[in-house]
């Protein structure tokens, strides 16, 4: 708290300056936008024109009841200088004209909330920081959105000028913004970003960049096109880069040094993309515009086009739609699950928790990093540039992750279990990409972890994990229309989160209100069945283990979850043996393309033979000493035969005609 004494100074202080005009105020804010809220934008103005902002930050504080009238977000403003005009428009890409400072999408809170300016470094703001006056504090804006007013934060910056009020914008979804008159008070009114709001000083002529899609494949042509709003007094310069990331000069022909003839308002310019035979995957090339003389603004920037790479990689095993099912082999050592055997009920439970929850060789990601795991694991075996959907059944480029509230056609992290019925959360520092090196020590009681744990992260689709919301599976059984290509991978996922974390639980039923435990356990065990591991499955498996250093034990050996819930509970679990594996190696399966009758030969002990439909499901079985055929009454199509024989899972497919 500050002395009061020191306080008292301020007030008098701001009283007898309330009627002077400050080096830099707040001139316009656009809190809350049409849409998905995206052109939101916060404009200052100094009192001379192309004035130097070094050592000024905006802070934005939260003057909600779980906001505590604290910091969200500080901008550092060294560096920048207003325009002709004295201002500087703060804002997203999105914002038109295009502004001078860039914050993301949809950053700025509708309220009851507050900006304010100080003259101080941003270190002296860490998010959370109590909203105070000191000699440091510039101007201040207290506004809402039609809310109650922020009665906490009006009493802290009324020690800065006693009249302050709060200024409310207009309903959610508003068209109007808030301005300042020039005697310091605000008016709402239609939005002038870049613009005296009283409609004075020196009207700047926009510049707009213009292209005929957002998309081309390697080797199309097209053309930039750069218009003036006015034709132009002098020749305008046209300086603009196309770099962005990976993608250089090397992939592109054409000029990028341009000029608007005087009297004229136009030039364009074509760029040819160069089909190399590389492939670096999509890119995304950015039109940049450079600086412009103080009498021009750009009307849009950095305008964005995707480059298609078409040297894409197609994997040598199929989609969950399309599954294989011999060609990928587990990456695990020879010795990894050894203490498994001869375990049974809570034994084997933790012993397979002492593999997979290793305090002295598993790792924690951050949330971020899983991201990067989920580009490689759930990699589209179609198609190296796409993620593959866990629900929706079907890739999408990477390039399209979510990165703001809008998540049409985009895709983002699912978590499996949810979080709301986990209990875990993110962390600030789980906002960093740090690479497969950095990690956090982690053991059977870090719940928390299990935010990041790839085995129960997928890349979804992202208007269908707000459909799924938290629902357990059973409740939740995918997108109508799809195949259930996901369900027993899913389930595999909660089997393992179960054994991972000692605060999680999987059982039968919907169990509502209680964090830690899910459902349903009978849905989870019958989508396990149905649906066995296949490549797509088993590659992500090995990908997940380069990163944690732990593997899923239920798609190295699917019949563990039988012997923990299922109809082998209790039993003792033995691991396949060497001979097991030999044996399955030699059987024989034949005729493949079939008919009516199939002959497996090679199996001499007890065992089970399922044929599944190539989208999981059971549609016989056959269970015998001395198996040597099986007669099959089956539409034509592919069939996937799975063999249990001495402990050992063997999936063959086969062509029914």
């Amino acid at each position: 708290m500050k002395p009061f004494i020191l306080s008292l100074f301020y007030l008098i202080f701001s009283t007898l300056c309330l009627f002077s005009q400050p080096a830099l105020v707040i001139n316009e804010l656009d809190c809350d936008t049409p849409g998905v809220d995206d052109k939101e934008f916060l404009e200052l103005k100094s009192a001379t024109p192309n004035f130097p902002l070094d050592g000024y930050v905006v802070v934005f504080y939260n003057g909600s009841a779980s906001g505590g009238n604290t910091s969200y977000l500080a901008l550092d403003l060294d560096g920048y200088v207003t325009d002709i005009n004295g201002i500087l428009l703060i804002g997203s890409t999105t914002v038109v004209p295009f502004p001078q400072y860039i914050i993301p999408n949809n950053v700025i809170q509708n309220g009851a909330d507050a900006v304010a300016i100080y003259k101080a470094n941003v270190e002296n703001f860490p998010e959370g920081t109590l909203a105070y006056v000191d000699q440091t504090l510039v101007d201040v804006l207290l506004y809402d959105t039609n809310d109650a007013d922020a009665d906490a934060m009006l009493t802290i910056f009324r020690a800065f000028n006693p009249l302050i009020q709060q200024y409310n914008e207009g309903n959610t979804n508003n068209t109007t913004s808030i301005q300042r008159n020039n005697e310091g008070t605000y008016f709402t009114g239609v939005p002038t970003p870049r613009r005296l709001n009283d409609g004075s000083g020196v009207i700047l002529n926009g510049v707009l960049i213009a292209i005929p899609q957002k998309m081309y494949n390697e080797g199309e042509t097209f053309d930039i096109v750069f218009t003036t709003e006015q034709n132009v007094d002098e020749d305008l310069p046209i300086n603009f880069s196309l770099s962005n990331g990976s993608f250089n000069v090397d992939d592109f022909t054409g000029s990028t040094l341009l000029k608007i003839v005087k009297g004229q308002n136009k030039v364009s310019t074509t760029i040819s993309l160069i089909d190399d035979t590389f492939d670096e995957g999509d890119e995304i090339m950015k039109i940049f515009l450079g600086t412009l003389p103080t009498q021009f603004l750009a009307l849009n920037n950095n305008v964005e086009i995707r480059i298609v790479d078409n040297d894409f990689k197609v994997a040598a095993f199929g989609t969950p739609v399309n599954p294989t099912y011999d060609k990928v082999t587990g990456t695990q050592p020879i010795h990894y699950y050894d203490v498994l055997s001869g375990k049974s009920g809570v034994d084997l439970h933790n012993a397979l928790q002492s593999i997979i929850a290793d305090p002295t060789k598993v790792r924690a990601q951050t949330y971020n990093d899983v991201i990067d795991i989920l580009k490689e694991a759930d990699q589209n075996p179609e198609n190296s540039n796409q993620v593959w959907l866990v629900y929706l059944e079907k890739g999408r480029p990477k390039l399209d992750l979510q990165l703001s509230s809008d998540n049409f056609n985009s895709w983002n992290r699912e978590h499996t279990w949810p979080r709301s019925r986990g209990g875990f959360n993110s962390i600030e520092a789980d906002e960093t990409f740090d690479g497969r090196n950095i990690f956090w020590p982690t053991n059977a009681d870090s719940t928390r972890h299990a935010n990041s744990d790839a085995h129960g992260i997928r890349a979804v689709d992202g208007p269908e994990n707000s459909s799924r919301g938290n629902q357990f599976y059973g409740e939740y059984n995918g997108p109508a229309g799809t195949l259930g290509s996901f369900k027993g991978d899913v389930a595999r996922g909660i089997f393992f989160l179960d054994v991972r974390y000692n605060g999680l639980e999987v059982v039968n039923g919907f169990p509502e209100g209680q964090v830690g435990k899910f459902g349903d356990l009978a849905t989870l065990l019958n989508w396990h069945k149905n649906d066995p591991p296949d490549d797509f499955e088993k590659n992500r498996n090995n990908v997940v283990y380069s990163w944690q250093n732990n593997r899923n034990p239920f798609i190295d050996m699917p019949d563990l979850a039988e012997y923990l819930w299922g109809n082998k509970k209790g039993e003792t679990w033995q691991n396949p043996s060497k001979t097991a594996e030999d044996k399955l190696d030699n059987f024989r399966i034949y005729p493949n393309p079939a008919r009516q009758i199939l002959h497996i030969d090679g199996l001499d002990e007890s065992s089970v033979v399922e044929v599944y439909s190539i989208h999981g499901v059971l549609v016989s079985s056959k269970k015998s000493n001395s198996l040597d055929t099986m007669n099959i009454h089956l539409p034509s199509g592919i069939y996937m035969l799975k063999i249990q024989f001495n402990g050992k899972t063997f999936i063959k497919k086969v062509v029914i005609e």
